[in-house]
């Protein structure tokens, strides 16, 4: 009997998405396999379907769309024996970049069947005032680029891709005018206590290093240990937000005196600001930020390929 695969796609990610899916599904169907296709329709599919089908004897799941769209089925495999590969799609495809996984149908899909089987951890939040409970892949944004990523606008980014957030950002920056956030951090290396709290505007709570494509936010966070990377910023105005933003393009951040750069594995935030997870706008903070241990398998590829 052939073993059977589900492939969950996003036809409206981008580039031609609809076509490469097909094309993709056709590839594994020559190679044997069982394929079940299963498009999303509207947002929250992708984590229903993965939630549907995570008890089936299945060779994999594969995800063909953006970062949102792994996000969803990552959301529901938590703790699901199936294995989850990806076929990227999307407007950037963090993920795939944080993997190093081509933009190739033919090369994704060779990874994806031949590739190396890893458990990662993954990112939970919490959000205070509604008790829903979200994971994350590769980070929470909080501040300014979940309120940009709030109000892109679906229309635009269909047909404009990167540019509706560029738009989105540039109308938030025109506004900008960020509250207070407070973060305490709680980490293994400082004897499992709270330290004491940090204050900014700003924070991205990497899980993996990559950031908006290949910038590199938080560049000591990986998916495969068990902790936090956070960047947190102080400076208030728009030019200390715009020198933040180039920092990160040139990868000088980190050298700033007004930013604080911290190892976590359990963040506490207080204030209210806007929350994006790997680029979906998300909540509204206060949140509890936690490691979810071996809580994904994930197809990369093998040590050899990288």
């Amino acid at each position: 009997m052939a073993e059977k695969i589900i492939l969950i796609g996003n036809p409206i990610a981008g580039g031609g998405a609809a076509f490469k899916i097909k094309k993709a599904s056709d590839l594994l169907i020559k190679r044997g396999y069982d394929v079940r296709l299963m498009f999303t329709g509207r947002k929250g599919d992708g984590e229903t379907f993965a939630r549907d089908i995570s008890e089936q004897p299945l060779r994999l799941v594969l995800v063909a769309g953006g970062d949102g769209t792994y996000n969803e089925v990552a959301n529901g495999l938590v703790r699901s024996r199936i294995p989850m590969a990806i076929l990227p799609l999307g407007t950037t495809s963090v993920l795939a970049r944080e993997l190093h996984i081509p933009l190739s149908v033919k090369r994704a899909l060779d990874i994806a069947l031949s590739g190396t089987l890893q458990t990662v951890h993954l990112g939970k939040i919490t959000f205070a005032d509604s008790g829903i409970k979200r994971y994350f892949l590769l980070m929470a944004g909080i501040g300014f680029d979940a309120e940009a990523t709030s109000g892109v606008n679906e229309r635009v980014k269909k047909f404009t891709g990167k540019g509706a957030y560029f738009l989105s950002g540039l109308k938030t920056l025109l506004r900008y005018d960020p509250g207070d956030i407070v973060l305490s951090i709680k980490s293994e290396a400082a004897a499992a206590v709270l330290s004491p709290k940090v204050s900014g505007h700003c924070a991205i709570i990497g899980k993996a290093s990559c950031y908006g494509g290949s910038f590199k936010a938080t560049p000591d966070a990986r998916l495969t240990e068990p902790c936090f990377y956070v960047f947190i910023t102080h400076g208030k105005t728009r030019s200390a937000l715009l020198r933040y933003i180039l920092g990160i393009l040139m990868g000088s951040h980190l050298t700033f005196k007004d930013v604080s750069y911290l190892k976590a594995d359990e963040i506490i935030v207080e204030g209210a600001a806007p929350v994006q997870l790997d680029g979906d706008y998300a909540g509204t903070t206060p949140a509890k930020v936690e490691i979810e241990r071996d809580a994904l398998r994930l197809i990369v590829p093998a040590p050899a390929a990288r």
